[in-house]
């Protein structure tokens, strides 16, 4: 069967599908976390002194009392077995943003031949997988394999099902022989600890005798595609990359804003259904669905959680929309910018700091002109970013998250941070020494008596700004929809960490001059204002006056491709950074350069080998099949006044040769492999592969819009997009 054949046998697959069985939906009480070995069913299971160990473990950040780990390990077991588990995994994220597990089985042989289950406080506590085949940037080789998982006991062990049985999950940090941390979750919950710590000490500063560890909070937005799996498999670009390296736009897009929050297709909206079925009972908070912007683009989006437990349930959530689509027909696709000029898919990350004393500590109130410890918080806030505003661009920093960042449909690539029309004046009055008032929102009006008066916040939003305050967090919009959540959060967490100890410092010193906490916290703060306000911006981040004023007059980076960011992680300043509050040594950061710089190198070169044999096999195959049956008919045309097939095949035989020949300059730059540094490769990947790769790109997209339709081997945009 020819490639077009199969094409309109997909469409005919997707239109003629049979509906699955409808099933009646559970309440949400008999679903919530029925597959997690929550605390309240440690409760009713352990011993009082153990249950009281593991809770002030997961509650206070209090030391495991491993102890007491062969108890939890035997009920553990108990549990899982009633649930029809025989498996148990040590689950943990290496550098790859996707998740590794290891499954073992309860079983344990006798001397006399007969098995038992057995699940020990040792095997519970630690596993060996092999520490030198995951990434780790030169920390492990070959030849020095070992490396450890080590249990988290402060995110609950859970039931993974599949149709044919359970596996009980344990979630776990990865390190290596010599104790580096080879994974996501370590570097996290060093963060975590960290910025506590830093925390703690200035809320005493400010007054506060009671006061319990601080723990950064995460709520992350995650963009999707959906495609019907019989139009993915027909496309190898899809199957092999996630996103599509060939595609003509169709003639609509998004360009009648009639898909964002539009009525969600039935079929979507059973496959989401089944998605959040999936994510109560593993105690994922799943709280908003809707159409996003794009066509065929969805969006899900959770409650706040710890920062540590909402980074394992993102991982679990991009697992489940996967595993979930397949069940549905359909391929989730979570890279970045699956279809050209259309909108991509981030992943906002909700970030805000707290504690059960004094509450979210980036909470402004009703009047956040007097709210030192808003001010102080958000303060450091502004610091970090502007210190180390490079840092949280290097995070967000891979290949497909390259296609977002400084179009006009995502944050620009220069970090600032908006604050709103509100706060914007409050700290504008603090940087001019003197703080009166905050302004009020007022009460919305609509002008029909039948419709509610209601009040409106005091301040807009702005979707260009990479950093943006919103209400009583602050939403990084720059991570990718395809990565880790982890890597932000370290970041996020380690700068505001620095910052809470200089603002802690600087407070003590004024403190120690004799001047009131008020006024000390003040002039801690207009000294922020004055060094640091060049963050703050509050317009459009898509304007060139913006890009041009953030760079030549306030001294920001621009920082556009991978290539120009990761580098950063090697800036001495960064080094410090993480080496002073412990969240990285300098081995450990020099491996994450090294490994994500590699991967960016890996993914453009495959991508690049597989733009050269969809255009050599595929591309111009359907090129000269339909430049042959337009020979056989031109002559006959001539004769009768008609001359468009002859100006098509013109077209088309010019279009294929320029792919053709700008395919050979892209195989022979592959074959370039003469760097001195990896710095030198990516560049090189960036600004030689990457527009050859587009070039390619650019002619068959034409050649698609002149082939005729029949001929054409790819499902197009037009298809993937609008028939679901």
């Amino acid at each position: 069967m020819s490639g077009n054949e199969l094409r309109f046998q997909a469409i005919c697959q997707v239109t003629d599908r049979e509906k699955l069985p409808p099933k009646t939906p559970s309440r949400l009480e008999e679903l919530w976390a029925v597959d997690v070995f929550t605390l309240s069913k440690m409760q009713a299971c352990l011993p009082k002194e153990v249950y009281k160990s593991i809770k002030s473990t997961v509650q206070t950040g209090g030391k495991l009392d491993v102890a007491v780990a062969g108890t939890v390990a035997a009920a553990m077991k108990d549990w899982a077995i009633s649930k029809g588990a025989l498996y148990y995994a040590h689950v943990f994220y290496p550098m790859t943003n996707i998740t590794a597990e290891k499954h073992d089985g309860f079983i344990s042989v006798q001397s006399d031949g007969s098995a038992i289950t057995e699940f020990t406080g040792k095997v519970l506590v630690q596993g060996e997988p092999d520490g030198s085949s995951f990434p780790n940037g030169g920390i492990r080789s070959t030849f020095e394999a070992r490396g450890y998982t080590a249990w988290d006991v402060t995110s609950p062990a859970y039931i993974m099902e599949t149709d044919n049985g359970a596996t009980l999950c344990i979630p776990t940090v990865f390190i290596s022989w010599t104790g580096e941390a080879l994974d996501k979750k370590t570097p996290l919950l060093r963060s975590n600890a960290a910025m506590s710590k830093a925390a703690v000490r200035l809320l005493k500063l400010l007054g506060y005798a009671d006061v319990a560890p601080v723990n950064s909070s995460c709520g992350a937005e995650q963009e999707y595609f959906l495609v019907d799996a019989h139009f993915a498999h027909s496309r190898p670009d899809i199957l092999l990359t996630g996103r599509t390296l060939f595609g003509r736009p169709a003639a609509k897009g998004q360009q009648f804003d009639d898909h964002y929050f539009g009525a969600i297709p039935e079929r979507v909206q059973v496959f989401m259904q089944d998605v959040e079925e999936r994510m109560y009972r593993l105690g994922i908070p799943a709280k908003t669905r809707h159409n996003e912007v794009a066509p065929g683009q969805f969006e899900l989006a959770p409650f706040f959680e710890a920062a540590n437990v909402a980074s394992d349930h993102q991982q679990m959530t991009m697992t489940i929309l996967k595993n979930t689509a397949k069940k549905h027909g359909f391929i989730c696709l979570l890279h970045e910018k699956p279809f050209a000029g259309i909108n991509g898919s981030g992943k906002h990350v909700n970030w805000s700091v707290g504690n059960a004393t004094q509450g979210n500590l980036l909470d402004p109130g009703d009047t956040p002109h007097d709210n030192l410890q808003f001010l102080l918080f958000c303060g450091a806030v502004i610091r970090g970013v502007h210190m180390y505003g490079p840092l949280l661009r290097a995070v967000v920093a891979s290949a497909s998250n390259d296609h977002r960042l400084g179009a006009n449909e995502a944050p620009p690539a220069i970090i600032s941070v908006y604050l709103g029309t509100q706060l914007e004046d409050v700290f504008e009055q603090i940087k001019q020494g003197d703080v009166k008032s905050s302004a009020h929102a007022g009460v919305m009006s609509l002008g029909v008596l039948t419709l509610p008066e209601f009040p409106k916040d005091p301040g807009d939003r702005n979707r260009t700004s990479p950093f943006a305050f919103t209400g009583n967090r602050f939403e990084f919009r720059a991570v990718g929809s395809n990565q880790s959540v982890s890597g932000p959060l370290v970041a996020m967490n380690t700068i505001l960490t620095d910052s809470l100890t200089w603002v802690a410092d600087e407070l003590e010193a004024e403190l120690a001059k004799g001047l009131s906490l008020e006024d000390a916290s003040f002039a801690v703060l207009k000294e922020v204002m004055a060094d640091h306000s060049d963050v703050v911006f509050g317009g459009n981040g898509y304007s060139e006056a913006w890009h041009k004023m953030a760079v030549e007059e306030r001294g920001l980076l621009n920082l556009p491709t991978t290539a120009d960011a990761l580098p950063i992680l090697k800036e001495k300043y960064i080094e410090a950074l993480f080496e002073k509050t412990g969240v990285l040594s300098a081995a450990e950061l020099e491996s994450r350069f090294d490994v994500y710089a590699e991967q960016y190198v890996q993914v453009i070169e495959m991508e690049a080998k597989l733009v050269i044999s969809m255009a050599k096999t595929v591309i111009y195959p359907a090129a000269f099949r339909y430049l042959s049956e337009l020979a056989t008919s031109i002559t006959n045309l001539k004769q009768i006044g008609i001359t468009l097939e002859q100006e098509s095949a013109e077209k088309v035989a010019g279009l294929t040769k320029l792919m053709i020949d700008t395919v050979s300059k892209l195989e022979s730059a592959i074959a370039n492999h003469d760097f001195a540094t990896i710095e030198d490769h990516m560049q090189y990947c960036a600004k030689t592969l990457r527009p050859l790769m587009d070039q390619v790109r650019e002619y068959a997209d034409a050649i698609e819009g002149d082939v005729a339709d029949d001929l054409w081997p790819l499902p197009k945009y037009q298809e993937m997009l609008f028939i679901k």
